[in-house]
């Protein structure tokens, strides 16, 4: 591989090889080299490096922790990593809010704003490291979306750099931006959205609808119309008292009668863990009942400690008919004893072998509740056939299912299941009313999904709106809106076909996959072995 050299822009581009493979990966299944790295460190060199790629036609790849699955995070332009520059975080107690720079982690907020009695509910499983800008960008959710809902409920104004180079802010409440709806755009919106109580894929123009408001068109963006570089939290205050349930049933066909049940009771959160899971699970030491087909992590918050024991005791009753194990927690200690096996899974798929790969391939589907047993039994189905072993887990009380699939990757051929599996799933989620994404984006991976979920006139609107913000296709090419030649498994971090790196950067690469380190510099990936 050859060095590139390119010292026009400010700040300076990284272009050397090492640089441009420490961040060739992020957390999803790609590795793409770009074509070199910044790493800007205020407003005024991320506006002159914005304004410089306007200028040249470069594009530019915006990146905060790297922890993205969907291929959002990693490209062929440049790319501009603001997890080391915008640390900024201030706590309003008064007026609950926090002001907080697109570096400044889900977990950072939270441990300001604890000591005043408040935080901020939407919390991904990836909060340790995932940044505001990325949670911004994704309009990412979690565990307790289902009564606390995305992140976008919880944003009061963003400050952005946009495709021209300028800066500014954008308030809720300010007005529609650049993009200006067609009086028909309401209808084609209403009929043509997926009815799914979460979804992060296309532009929102179903919450741009509703609002009225610019801010709802940036929210989930994934770094195509702007450059986030702050970000207004609103916070609430943390409640008293916390209890909870682990249900386990002898048959999938439950969930179509325990999930309903279980949403009428208003919990923080309802988890599923599949059986392809428990048995992951189950090697790192926790003990569960043989025969399980699934399992449901079930949380309730509430003012009073009776009250959220009573829901449990009521949640343990309606369902006792169904129920084929029941474990229940009182208090926050033992909740977390609780949630011990959800928070074991994706660390036993990253500690796989190198031959059998967890690769999010169809990793973010979310269906209508009422479909939700039909999917998990679908997905399951499509991977009997295409001969591709996979885990299921997620957000139950969303209808929003996690699907990672462990294929050998030392098998002739593997890359052809996968693909199946990937076309066969898609087909599943259209037909079942579905989304592709609920809380992760299109990325690359999934931008070629779009017009068989939202259909031409839709992705017509997608494109305008695009235009109105980034005329010259400088950010983010290729995300949401796909590329003329979008094909979502190649360049591929795995497999015989992966572009090759250097060995020690490719090592560390993996070691960061596996210990979920995203917070690490990317720059320091970069450094000889020794340094």
């Amino acid at each position: 591989m050859s060095s590139l050299h390119i010292v026009t822009a400010t700040p300076a581009l990284l272009a050397d090889d090492r640089s441009r493979a420490a961040y060739s990966e992020g957390a999803g299944i790609y590795r793409i080299l770009p074509r070199a790295v910044a790493v800007p460190g205020s407003v005024a060199e991320l506006t002159a490096l914005v304004r410089w790629a306007a200028d040249t036609r470069t594009p530019l790849v915006p990146r905060g922790a790297g922890s993205g699955m969907a291929g959002g995070n990693v490209g062929r332009g440049v790319i501009v990593d603001l997890s080391q520059g915008f640390h900024a975080l201030t706590v309003d107690p008064a007026r609950r809010l926090a002001r907080a720079g697109a570096s400044v982690t889900w977990a950072e907020i939270n441990a300001a704003a604890r000591g005043l009695g408040l935080r901020l509910p939407p919390d991904p499983s990836s909060g340790a490291f995932a940044t505001s800008g990325g949670m911004v960008s994704t309009n990412a959710a979690g565990p307790r979306s289902l009564r606390y809902g995305s992140v976008r409920q919880w944003i009061e104004s963003l400050e952005i750099v946009d495709a021209s180079g300028e800066p500014r802010t954008v308030h809720r409440g300010g007005g529609a931006g650049p993009w200006h709806p067609a009086p028909d755009t309401r209808h084609l919106v209403d009929g043509h959205f997926p009815r799914t109580r979460k979804n992060s894929s296309g532009y929102a123009l179903d919450a741009f609808a509703e609002s009225g408001d610019e801010l709802d068109l940036l929210i989930g963006s994934e770094g195509t119309l702007a450059f986030i570089t702050q970000i207004e939290w609103r916070l609430e205050p943390i409640l008293p008292d916390v209890a909870g349930v682990a249900l386990g049933f002898g048959e999938l066909e439950a969930l179509s009668d325990a999930v309903p049940y279980l949403l009428a009771l208003n919990p923080s959160a309802v988890e599923l863990l599949d059986r392809t899971i428990l048995s992951f699970v189950e090697e790192a030491g926790v003990a569960l009942p043989a025969g399980l087909a699934c399992l449901l992590l079930v949380e309730f918050e509430r003012e009073t400690a009776m009250a959220a024991r009573g829901v449990v005791g009521d949640a343990v009753r309606g369902l006792k008919h169904l129920t084929a194990h029941v474990e229940t927690a009182v208090d926050r200690p033992g909740l977390e004893r609780l949630w011990k096996v959800r928070t074991l899974a994706s660390p036993a798929l990253a500690r796989l072998s190198e031959t059998r790969r967890s690769l999010q391939v169809i990793e973010d589907g979310c269906v209508p509740i009422e479909r939700l047993g039909e999917y998990v039994a679908g997905v399951r189905g499509a991977a009997d056939r295409c001969g591709v072993q996979v885990v299921l887990f997620g957000h139950a009380g969303d209808g929003h299912v996690h699907v990672n699939t462990l294929p050998d990757v030392t098998r002739p051929g593997w890359e052809d299941g996968v693909s199946a599996l990937f076309d066969a799933v898609t087909a599943l989620q259209v037909r079942l009313g579905g989304t592709p994404s609920g809380e992760h984006g299109d990325g690359r991976l999934r931008a070629g999904l779009l017009e068989r979920v939202f259909g031409a006139q839709v992705m017509a609107l997608f494109r305008q709106v695009k235009r109105a913000y980034d005329p010259g296709e400088v950010l983010n090419p290729g995300v949401i809106l796909p590329a003329a030649d979008w094909a979502p498994l190649v360049d591929l971090k795995v497999g015989a076909a992966a572009t090759p790196i250097a060995d020690d950067i490719a090592a560390r690469l993996r070691q960061l996959e596996r210990t979920a380190s995203w917070a690490t510099p990317k720059t320091s990936l970069a450094d000889s072995p020794g340094t």
